[in-house]
């Protein structure tokens, strides 16, 4: 996989589409698509999943729909807008009631960011989406570039520290570092 400009190059297989087929799951029965936020490298792959409703926090898809915040914030409807129903949700949300996938507010690098914290039969574990980009930005507090809101990403950098002294394990949205050495699909490491 080659770097270019922060972002990975992915092969022909790597859409989120192939992946899910690589594990014998059809994209077509896929009932939800949880989007940490709206930027095109989270919620790109979208449209490869027609039937999922998208779960989203309300004041990140009221931030896309507002044309001066949305240029503001890097959202462009043409990435993430697919005719998907949306499931707005306000603050931390159980998305089956159960426990197992809670969608936590994780608000600053856009207004409305969440992550996601996973049960399953081994670990807990939070997929931290763009709340904490590095492994590093945790444990220095070293912000990127782009932020919307410092002093929340600050509040949401504290809750997922939280959770992992509490025993969640953190997947860190865009650390190669990190990344290298998580087993891929199809394989289960949880």
């Amino acid at each position: 996989m080659a770097r270019i400009s922060g972002f990975e190059q992915y092969g022909t297989d790597d859409d989120v589409k192939s992946r899910l087929e690589s594990i014998d799951r059809d994209p077509g029965k896929i009932d939800y698509i949880v989007n940490s936020h709206l930027h095109f490298d989270h919620a790109g792959g979208n449209e490869l999943v027609p039937n999922a409703a998208m779960v989203v926090q309300k004041r990140e898809w009221e931030a896309a729909q507002d044309p001066e915040t949305a240029a503001k914030v890097g959202f462009f409807r043409a990435d993430f807008d697919h005719g998907h129903p949306v499931k707005q949700v306000e603050g931390e949300y159980d998305l089956f009631g159960d426990g197992s996938v809670v969608c936590i507010p994780t608000y600053g690098h856009t207004p409305g960011h969440q992550s996601l914290k996973v049960r399953t039969e081994k670990s807990e574990i939070v997929l931290t989406g763009d709340a904490c980009y590095f492994c590093r930005t945790l444990r220095e507090r070293r912000l990127p570039r782009f932020v919307f809101d410092r002093e929340q990403m600050l509040a949401s950098l504290d809750r997922l520290e939280a959770l992992e002294k509490g025993g969640a394990k953190l997947f860190f949205g865009h650390d190669p570092e990190f990344w290298k050495d998580v087993p891929q699909a199809p394989v289960s490491a949880f």
